[in-house]
């Protein structure tokens, strides 16, 4: 048997791909290796209706709407491999079996590496998060620290203080402020520390105080990081995609990527901001461009 289309990737891009096909009529598998980025995350918000909902019930929620379409089927195995045949597509599982799809959908999305930096772990995804947008609101009018060895800092600071007006930068060491940024940001009393940082420190996931080398404190109890991102299938050079500055795949507006039959949605091509809602229309968009693009092979053939 050979699919129309496979999705790599069971995220809400993923998801929402298959939703699209689903309702379209196409032969879908969906691949998953059940490792979602945001497993930490104790809710997902920003997205209508679902504002709040914990990561988990949002998945058992999509794919009890995604599994009741007869051409969409869900299979539960990472993809070790990508390889391009003479009817599109053959796809290895790690479980030792192979599948054919005409086309695919790359949604699996960007790991995470946090700052090498004690107790990072222990209050990620509770009180110390990555998007203002997705937990701003939960640490409103808080005590606040912002960590990044990255060029995002001085953006990052400014977007917070939409949420609190407590707030300390920390470089971790790294120094990515300019003079003119940091002047910039001390006529706003916002303190920036330079010296690294050696611990993150609280309770139950609850941060209280950042440790750093010299052994000073700092009071906080929440704060967002900048993780570094590289994707979570590099299976793509062997595909022929190319990737943008960011180390996302290029795609144009509807997510097809520069080789033929591949597509990229949700963070794959570097969708950002990171929410569920951005995800889960690049999915639906690159579902739409799968079946617009099968309809016109499919009519020019003549079938």
């Amino acid at each position: 048997m050979i699919y129309d289309c496979a999705i790599v990737g069971g995220g809400p891009a993923g998801l929402n791909a298959a939703l699209v096909l689903g309702r379209a009529r196409k032969k879908t598998i969906l691949l998953d290796s059940g490792k979602p980025r945001n497993a930490v995350t104790h809710a997902s918000h920003g997205f209508l209706t679902r504002d709040g909902i914990e990561p988990a019930e949002f998945r058992r929620i999509a794919y009890e709407e995604v599994l009741r379409y007869p051409s969409v089927s869900h299979q539960s195995d990472a993809v070790t491999a990508i390889d391009r045949v003479a009817d599109g597509f053959e796809i290895r599982l790690q479980a030792g079996t192979a599948l054919l799809a005409r086309r695919v959908i790359i949604a699996t999305g960007l790991a995470e590496t946090l700052p090498d930096i004690a107790g990072a772990r222990d209050y990620y995804g509770s009180s110390l998060f990555n998007c203002p947008f997705c937990d701003g609101w939960e640490l409103r009018d808080q005590p606040l620290v912002a960590v990044s060895e990255y060029g995002d800092l001085y953006h990052k600071a400014k977007l917070l203080m939409n949420w609190s007006r407590d707030l300390v930068l920390c470089t971790h060491g790294r120094g990515t402020l300019s003079e003119e940024e940091r002047s910039d940001l001390a006529a706003r009393d916002i303190r920036v520390i330079d010296t690294p940082i050696a611990a993150f420190e609280g309770r139950d996931g609850q941060l209280e105080a950042i440790v750093f080398t010299d052994g000073s404190r700092l009071a906080r109890s929440g704060g967002f990081l900048s993780p570094a991102q590289t994707p979570q299938l590099d299976l793509q050079d062997a595909l022929g995609c190319e990737r943008n500055e960011q180390g996302g795949l290029v795609v144009d507006e509807m997510g097809r990527t520069t080789a033929a039959g591949v597509y990229a949605a949700g963070d794959a091509s570097y969708v950002m901001p990171s929410q569920l809602i951005f995800a889960a229309a690049s999915g639906s968009r690159a579902g739409i461009a799968v079946v617009a693009d099968a309809t016109e092979e499919a009519w020019s053939a003549g079938r």
